[in-house]
């Protein structure tokens, strides 16, 4: 655990995504990587150089979900918890009978839980994306978009005055999936019908499979996205290329 903290602690120095006084709230969906985040920031704010409040919100999509495990953890760990209801699966794929759900879902997600944030006072919002993620976003741009582009570790949202924040971005896939399993974190299985069947699984396969040829394909990847062309990923501190966490 205090490898990972390490990692997350210079993202956040490398980005200057927590400053003093910060009110964060972290997105949790129920999954490894949401829950980790939520582990791994709870730590952090205990010998970090700066203090910040912290609280966890889950948007509930309408899928019947038991969230009492998460509610659990954030009772041990001594974090406030909030479930925002919603109706968001019903509408997509019950009412609208959306072909391509991915897209509106994202839409409607993101702006429940932006309201949520803005509802509670929170000038932050903490996002579980790791080094994987941003290495499959950008390919994903690159080969269904036909650009070059990818989230931003911090991002500034103009309309809403919230600022969304990716502390795990130097921590590759594999670690979030073997710190979840030590800490026997009580991980939700997606109950999405698409899950597992979208172009991010595509490109996934695809990195993997060339992984197999070329092994620093996604360091070498990652790299040239903090060089150029996505200056928002240049780092402000003293990058050093991460390594993968077993």
């Amino acid at each position: 655990m205090q490898k990972l903290m390490g990692l997350v602690r210079r993202c956040v120095d490398d980005y200057d995504m927590i400053r003093q006084g910060d009110k964060i709230a972290v997105g949790v969906s129920g999954g490894k990587d949401s829950l980790v985040l939520l582990v791994l920031l709870a730590g952090l704010k205990l010998y970090f150089d700066k203090s910040y409040e912290l609280e966890a919100i889950t948007i509930d999509m309408g899928l019947g979900m038991d969230y009492s495990g998460i509610q659990a953890l954030c009772d041990r760990l001594e974090v406030p918890y909030t479930i925002v209801k919603t109706e968001i699966a019903p509408i997509i794929f019950d009412y609208r009978k959306e072909k391509n759900p991915c897209s509106m879902c994202s839409k409607m997600r993101r702006g429940a839980l932006n309201q949520a944030i803005l509802d509670r006072g929170f000038n932050k919002l903490a996002l579980g994306h790791h080094y994987d993620d941003a290495v499959e976003t950008f390919l994903m741009s690159l080969i269904f978009e036909g650009r070059i582009s990818c989230f931003q570790p911090v991002t500034n949202l103009d309309r809403t005055g919230v600022i969304q924040i990716r502390p795990m971005l130097y921590l590759h896939e594999k670690t979030v999936d073997n710190f979840a399993k030590r800490m026997e974190l009580p991980v939700l299985e997606n109950r999405c019908p698409v899950d597992k069947h979208t172009k991010r699984e595509e490109v996934k396969a695809l990195i993997f499979n060339l992984s197999q040829t070329y092994p620093d394909l996604k360091e070498r990847i990652f790299g040239a996205m903090q060089r150029y062309p996505l200056p928002e990923w240049e780092p402000h501190g003293r990058y050093r290329r991460p390594k993968t966490q077993e």
